[in-house]
Order: C-alpha cells, then sequence, then structure tokens
C-alpha cells in the first residue's frame, strides 16, 4: 500500500518534492493557503546543483525556453545610468539560469501527474497530532486525514513549524531590513522590457524589473525591529508609505503610489530561518520553512529544489522514515548553511549604509563586462 503524505505550501519546495515523491510512489497531497500558484515576484535564479534537478526532472528545456535574458542599470535620482551590466556574465554565476518566478511554478506544477498529485488550494492546516503510526491532520473547513508523513513546504511564516516545532520567533534571525513588492506595469522606466533598473539610496532601494507581459516594482529599505502583522497589508502599507512617502529620487514615488493601490502587495522583514533539528517524529521541514536563507543570497529558490530532492531521494532509499530524515538533515544542512553565511556581504551591495558602501556598490559592477 502507498505511504501517504502530505505537503503544506506549494512554492518550489513544495512542487519539488511531490514530483518525487509521486515518482517514488508515495500518495501524495498538497495543501496551499492561497486560491492558486504564488506566481508573482522577481525574477528568481536556478544556479549550481538545481540546474542538474530540473534536467533529472525532465524540465530543463522548458526552463531553457522561459530563461530571462536581461541586463541591469543602476540610475541615479534624475534616472540617468551609473553602471549598465548583466549579472550572469559575472564568473560565478556562468550557465545559471533567471527565470520569471511564475514560469517556474508552473513549469513545475504541469510536471505533476494530476492523477497522481491531489493539490487543494484555498485550503490550511489547523491541527496536528501525531499518533504511533501516522499524523492525524485536521484542516482549517473541519475535515480530519490521516497520513504517514507531513512536510512543511510552507516557507517563512511556516504553519506546519509553529504547530509541531514552535513559534516562529525562535528560529527567525532578523536582518535590519524589511522589502515589498507589487506589479508596477504602468511605471515607464525608459528602457527596453529586457532591463532591470534599480535605484540606491543610504539604506534603500528601488527596483522595476520589466518583462513580456507587465513589471514589478520592489523597494527595500533598512529598519530596526518593527511590531507589525505579516497578514495585514494596510499596515504594510502605512510602514510602505512612512518610510519612502518622502523620498525624490528617480521613480521611488510611482512605485510606493502602486503598491499603496495594488491588491497583491507582498511585503516582509529580511530574515533566515535556523531550525536545529528540520524534523520530529513523522514531521519534517524543507525550504524556507527549515532554512530560509533571504532573496540577498540569492539562492532561496535552488537551495528549495535541492532541498526537497534531497528528502525525497533519502525517504525512497530508507523503509525508516527517522533514518531518512537524519540522511536528509546530515545531507543538506551544510550547503544550506554555508549558503545562509553569504547574506551580510550581499546586503552591503543591496542596501549600503555608507557612502563608501554605496560607492563600492556601484563600483562592483563596473568591474565586471558592461553591455
Amino acid at each position: 500500500m502507498k505511504k501517504q503524505v502530505l505537503i503544506s505550501g506549494a512554492g518550489f519546495a513544495g512542487l519539488t518534492l511531490a514530483y518525487w515523491l509521486n515518482k517514488f510512489d508515495f500518495d501524495v497531497t498538497v495543501v496551499e493557503y492561497a486560491s492558486g500558484l504564488r506566481r508573482g515576484g522577481s525574477p528568481i535564479d536556478i544556479r549550481g546543483k538545481a540546474l542538474d534537478i530540473v534536467q533529472e526532472m525532465g524540465i530543463g528545456d522548458q526552463v531553457k525556453a522561459k530563461e530571462f535574458i536581461h541586463t541591469d542599470e543602476i540610475v541615479n535620482d534624475q534616472g540617468e545610468t551609473l553602471v549598465r551590466f548583466s549579472l550572469n556574465k559575472q564568473p560565478e554565476y556562468l550557465g545559471d539560469i533567471e527565470i520569471h518566478r511564475g514560469d517556474l511554478l508552473d513549469i513545475i506544477y504541469d510536471a505533476l501527474p494530476k492523477d497522481g498529485v491531489k493539490i487543494l488550494f484555498n485550503s490550511s492546516i489547523a491541527t496536528l497530532e501525531e499518533l504511533d503510526d501516522a499524523v492525524k491532520v485536521v484542516f482549517e473547513d473541519g475535515s480530519i486525514h490521516s497520513f504517514d508523513y507531513v512536510f512543511g513546504a510552507d516557507g517563512t511564516h511556516s504553519i506546519v513549524r509553529r504547530l509541531v516545532f514552535g513559534e516562529e520567533h525562535q528560529f527567525t534571525q532578523f536582518f535590519g531590513a524589511y522589502f515589498a513588492f507589487a506589479e508596477t506595469k504602468d511605471i515607464d522606466t525608459g528602457r527596453t522590457k529586457d532591463t532591470g533598473v534599480m535605484y540606491r539610496s543610504l539604506g534603500k532601494q528601488a527596483l522595476i524589473y520589466q518583462f513580456l507581459n507587465g513589471a514589478n516594482g520592489v523597494l527595500m529599505f533598512r529598519s530596526p525591529k518593527l511590531d507589525w502583522d505579516y497578514r495585514n497589508k494596510e499596515q504594510h502599507k502605512q510602514i510602505l508609505k512612512d518610510n519612502f512617502g518622502n523620498e525624490k529620487g528617480w521613480k521611488v514615488l510611482e512605485i510606493l503610489d502602486a503598491m499603496l493601490h495594488s491588491d497583491s502587495l507582498f511585503f516582509d522583514e529580511v530574515c533566515q530561518v535556523h531550525v536545529p533539528q528540520w524534523y520530529k517524529g513523522r514531521v519534517a521541514l524543507v525550504g524556507d520553512a527549515a532554512h530560509a536563507p533571504s532573496f540577498f543570497t540569492g539562492m532561496g529558490t535552488s537551495l528549495a529544489m535541492i532541498g526537497a530532492t534531497c528528502l525525497a531521494k533519502s525517504l525512497a532509499a530508507h523503509a525508516d522514515h527517522q533514518i531518512a530524515f537524519a540522511q536528509y538533515q546530515e545531507q543538506h544542512k551544510p550547503f544550506a548553511e554555508e549558503i545562509q553565511s553569504r547574506i551580510i556581504q550581499n546586503q552591503k551591495y543591496q542596501l549600503p549604509e555608507t557612502e563608501e558602501e554605496l560607492k563600492a556598490s556601484i563600483e562592483r559592477f563596473q568591474k565586471i563586462q558592461n553591455v
């Protein structure tokens, strides 16, 4: 009889895990709080071992076909170009693939056999109770189900982690900054659709990434820890207004206005997740729920896909889930921690705090190949 597994979260970690567990003959259910795939956000990168994984999943050609080939510019207050560069022409990024978040989610989702993986949108876990040989799950709608294993692939604010491992504050490390993104398709940057534009001032950054059918704006700022609720959209808008309402540089006020009128604004703090042990009983964490590295590392998506693949292959190799979970953590955690260690330097480049750091953040790109 097939093992019944529940995955909380239909992001990169959850969908990748669903793909592999189905391949290894598990009966897979994915539960997702949102009404559909969360396609918004800035372009993401597929790097390192994750490039091998997409080939192994049979989606390499589709991913390559959707590659987002673009250049970037850093501009001054007046929108004049200070430096134009291609990030992926840096030696350490050669061969990497940048792709829009929604495109990659769609590709992985379409690779799932719909008769083999059940995905429940607009649904969430209310309680978990581990029994001798199963996990009893009560969903928000009151329905009760039993699974052999439950996996938290539900991001930085993981419900599974809170229910089984403890409150979020025990595991998150704040890095003194916040960020937001939303669609900004009506803002004209004066550049072609394959050009991302960024503007930096001390402790702040604004970006617009254009693409075929629209554009996404991003605002970031350094700040002490705020008292905020990650689900309170109106509060998020007020925080952005407080921090950017008096900005005069480039397109910052236009981006802010778009965010204040957006129904799909995403706001969060820059943080990492550090969980000492990624599993407990029949429950395990994967992706950002276990080891969110922050987008400043540029490795969140790749790390999630690598970890999900490692977890699935460990389960396929060992009938004893405790051995499988321990192997997964032993193999993947050192790599995750190495990626997490990159945040400080990368954050300096993105959100410089001094004039010296601001100058260095621009000169860094002047040293690589201009296009």
